[in-house]
C-alpha cells in the first residue's frame, strides 16, 4: 500500500519506497519520511493533488506524484507513538 492510497484523518507506518529515482528518494529522506516513521493525512486537495500530512510535529505538502512511491502500513490511531 502507498501513502496516496489512504483518506484524511488516517495513519499510517513507513514501510520503504517503490524503485525510482535515488536522488528524489535521498529528498524525501531529508525531510524526515524515513522507515518506521509515523505520518497521518491531515488535507487532500479536492483534485486529490497535494496531499497534506503530519510528520515529526510539523506538516508537508506533497504532490500526489510523491507520495505515490512511499510504501505504508495503515495503523490505527490507539497505535501511534
Amino acid at each position: 500500500m502507498t501513502l496516496a492510497e489512504l483518506k484524511e484523518g488516517e495513519f499510517a507506518e513507513i514501510t520503504g519506497y517503490t524503485l525510482g529515482n535515488a536522488a528524489y528518494r535521498a529528498k524525501l529522506l531529508a525531510l524526515g519520511l524515513t522507515h518506521g516513521v509515523q505520518v497521518r493525512i491531515i488535507n487532500v486537495a479536492p483534485l486529490g493533488d497535494p496531499f497534506e500530512i503530519a510528520v515529526r510535529g510539523y506538516h508537508l505538502s506533497l504532490r500526489r506524484d510523491e507520495v505515490r512511491v512511499i510504501k505504508v502500513k495503515k495503523i490505527a490511531k490507539g497505535e501511534v507513538r
